[in-house]
């Protein structure tokens, strides 16, 4: 072209600029607010119904799970961002890609934390991908690793990634034509099935609630996982729930709006008589009188030709 460069050399020359922070220092001499401490990891272990016993007592560890906590900078954030990133980021803004989302980590645990351990830390700008297109827009992954270290040790690597994007613009909707046949009702999201969870909806499909149990110590678990939280053995085998449970807690969800969905809706934690916990859908019951402690049974919900749900209809107060 003459006169002015074609969007894909201004793509590339973008590109060029971007990869030449790949390898710089997103962060220098970071340092952790507190210790690792006991109430962090109580809480913590409260928060995710882990009980296993390394995490308390005068032998204490850390779970592996929490090692980018003690690096986090809170409400009043850090101070040890490099320029570099700063500049990063900042390119990505004029070049359009004004929008973030966080995407994915990854973390290797090579040494345990305890009780008392100093946090250092440090982080690299990894890498910035080529220019792409999501359903989101389009825009660059940027990865970062962190070096999370622990009394002068590594004790762990913590990988970052996020999206920056330009929003894809929205389509204006077509006006509809008198004859035009009115568009098909949305389908509700599917569920990620892999091979860890394809045994639960197998048997949601045969109008069946599988709970998984531990081979070893007969722990119950809930949602399904490679492993048990309690003893850590793989071996595993799965009890029929009966179906009876009670409200444990709830959200009313009015916004935003999702496509096949119509807010207000209860969305409820629902405790099973097994003793496992599992979000769905209270039905049965107008969404303002869902209440804590109120009982529910089990049924199936047919969403569409494809999916049928697990959820929970009210067996007090209800509307039949």
């Amino acid at each position: 072209m003459h006169g002015s460069e074609s969007g894909g050399d201004l793509d590339h020359d973008l590109y060029e600029r971007l990869r030449a922070y790949e390898g710089q220092a997103a962060a220098t001499g970071g340092a952790g607010k507190d210790l690792v401490n006991e109430p962090m990891i109580r809480h913590w272990c409260e928060a995710m119904g882990d009980t296993d016993p390394a995490y308390s007592g005068p032998d204490a560890v850390a779970p592996p799970t929490m090692l980018q906590a003690w690096t986090m900078g809170g409400l009043s954030g850090h101070t040890d961002r490099s320029g570099a990133y700063d500049e990063l980021l900042t390119l990505l803004d004029e070049a359009g890609c004004t929008s973030v989302v966080a995407t994915d980590c990854e973390q290797e645990y090579l040494r345990p934390l305890r009780p008392g351990d100093a946090i250092t830390f440090d982080a690299v700008i990894e890498s910035v991908s080529e220019r792409k297109t999501t359903k989101l827009g389009t825009g660059h992954f940027v990865t970062t690793r962190m070096d999370v270290h622990a009394g002068g040790e590594l004790a762990g690597t913590h990988r970052f990634r996020i999206l920056k994007y330009a929003p894809g613009a929205q389509k204006p909707k077509p006006k509809a034509k008198p004859e035009a046949k009115p568009d098909p009702e949305p389908k509700r999201p599917r569920p990620v099935i892999n091979r860890d969870n394809a045994g639960f909806w197998e048997a949601v499909a045969a109008h069946r609630l599988l709970v998984q149990r531990c081979a070893s110590c007969a722990t119950l678990r809930f949602p399904w996982l490679p492993g048990c939280n309690a003893c850590g053995s793989q071996e595993w085998d799965t009890v029929e729930a009966s179906g009876a449970g009670t409200v444990y807690s709830y959200v009313v969800m009015h916004h935003p709006p999702f496509p096949a969905f119509d807010p207000p809706y209860a969305v409820g934690l629902i405790e099973l008589s097994e003793g496992v916990r599992m979000i769905s859908n209270v039905v049965g019951v107008p969404y303002d009188k869902v209440r804590i402690g109120m009982p529910v049974r089990l049924e199936f919900l047919r969403v569409d030709e494809e999916l049928e749900l697990p959820v929970f209809r009210a067996q007090d107060g209800g509307e039949g």
